[in-house]
């Protein structure tokens, strides 16, 4: 059974940082890219970050360039997301997923999903 659990959600002030992880299990992920969304309120899941297999590659929504870092530790199966300069805009439930091949925006092209962390910037 794939599990994707993700860690590291909490409340920050404006301008404070957060890390998040995301530990695989149940299955081999060689050759998956990994993602990151995000859901606020009454919005529709968006695209945060994404990164390749090998590392070489990744990716980040506009709103986020700059402030946030994707990486990965293959030999651990986990994910991480760095989230620097937090806003209240940047809000929202978290989410990993994982798909076969390339990194994508599109949400319908991962397999697998997990649970969700909530991460909330507010003074």
């Amino acid at each position: 059974q794939v599990q994707l659990v993700e860690s590291g959600g909490g409340l920050v002030q404006p301008g404070g940082s957060l890390r998040l992880s995301c530990a695989a299990s149940g299955r081999t992920f060689t050759g998956y890219s990994m993602g990151w969304f995000r859901q606020a309120p009454g919005k529709e899941r968006e695209f945060v970050a994404g990164i390749n297999w090998s590392t070489r590659y990744t990716y980040y929504g506009d709103s986020v360039k700059g402030r946030f870092t994707i990486s990965r530790d293959n030999a651990k199966n986990t994910v991480y997301l760095q989230m620097n300069r937090l806003q209240p805009e940047d809000t929202a439930v978290y989410y990993c997923a994982a798909r076969s091949g390339g990194v994508s925006s599109r949400t319908y092209e991962y397999d697998y999903w997990g649970q969700g962390t909530q991460v909330t910037a507010s003074s």
